[in-house]
């Protein structure tokens, strides 16, 4: 299996950032749109308290600036040349954005000095805390590793399952009988998979979103033929199933070695599945799926197995020395 090709972000743009979602963080932009160019390079949110009290020695100045109930009041008690430094020097300092929560009202001196230093400022009516877990998964995904791989991807009674293989060896197939056993199809073809917090998440590209394509039949929307619960946007990637056309070892057939495959730095489970004319691809694929939950849950088939045959042949052993 060819290496994938690693994505990485290192900045994205403010107008990025609003556009893609001011409806999910509920902003809204108070002023010029001179600082929608500026660059946001860190996923992380800093809440300038220090900073407004005068201390600006650790001031995270790459960050989106927030400030929440306490900051806004904090602001209400400076007065004079303290309180036009302050604000001064943090709209000065090459921040990316001010995003003001709870619908506060913007003090003008604050909106004439962003203006003057091509800063936006933005307003949400969500509360701070929950603005803030918002706005940090959104920045954790748009910074995320990311890669494409050829396979399949669907979600098996909560396992996320990617079936690789060589073109034509029947994952799309496979993927279409798991989708009438219960399953939800993720991607079909092509999977985008990007590493969010050591997690792998995989979706498709939005093109081929819900559609999937089979040999001789063609490009099928699964939602049409078997309803809602056979997509699924987005999935974990628990199990990496390799479809092969080769022979398998004494070890593999017993099942004793995890066989693990690194994507994006995070090792996942890969099994390597030797397709053959008469096996059905489809059941063994779901069986491997829920002995991976078995095993995740603290249960070992194989392992069991191993330990009663050891169990028998040191009986016999014993048997036989008498």
């Amino acid at each position: 299996m060819k290496a994938p090709i690693i994505r990485k972000v290192e900045q994205i743009t403010v107008s990025h950032f609003y556009e893609c979602h001011r409806g999910t963080l509920e902003l809204q932009l108070l002023n010029s749109p001179l600082g929608m160019s500026r660059s946001i390079q860190q996923p992380a949110l800093n809440r300038p308290g220090l900073a407004l009290a005068g201390y600006f020695g650790y001031f995270a100045h790459e960050r989106i600036q927030i400030f929440g109930a306490a900051e806004m009041a904090y602001i209400s008690t400076l007065c004079g040349e303290e309180r036009t430094e302050r604000l001064r020097r943090i709209v000065s300092d090459d921040v990316p954005c001010l995003i003001i929560t709870r619908a506060a009202e913007v003090p003008q001196d604050l909106l004439d000095m962003a203006n003057s230093c091509s800063v936006s400022i933005f307003r949400s009516t969500l509360p701070t805390m929950k603005f803030v877990n918002r706005a940090t998964l959104i920045l954790e995904n748009e910074f995320a590793e990311s890669t494409t791989m050829h396979g399949c991807m669907v979600d098996v009674r909560g396992v996320g399952v990617l079936i690789t293989g060589k073109g034509g060896i029947g994952k799309s197939e496979i993927s279409l009988g798991l989708v009438e056993r219960g399953a939800a199809l993720v991607a079909d073809d092509m999977v985008r998979i990007r590493n969010i917090s050591g997690a792998l998440i995989a979706t498709a590209p939005k093109l081929s979103s819900g559609f999937i394509e089979i040999r001789g039949l063609g490009i099928i929307n699964v939602t049409n033929l078997f309803g809602l619960r056979a997509y699924c946007r987005a999935s974990k990637i628990d199990l990496v199933i390799n479809l092969t056309d080769g022979e398998m070892t004494e070890m593999d057939r017993l099942g004793l070695e995890r066989k693990m495959f690194s994507i994006l730095g995070v090792d996942v489970e890969r099994i390597n599945l030797p397709v053959a004319p008469g096996r059905d691809m489809t059941r063994l694929v779901e069986v491997a799926a829920l002995g991976h939950y078995l095993h995740e849950s603290g249960y070992d088939m194989a392992g069991e197995f191993n330990r009663r045959l050891h169990k028998e042949i040191r009986e016999r052993s014993q048997r036989h020395k008498r």
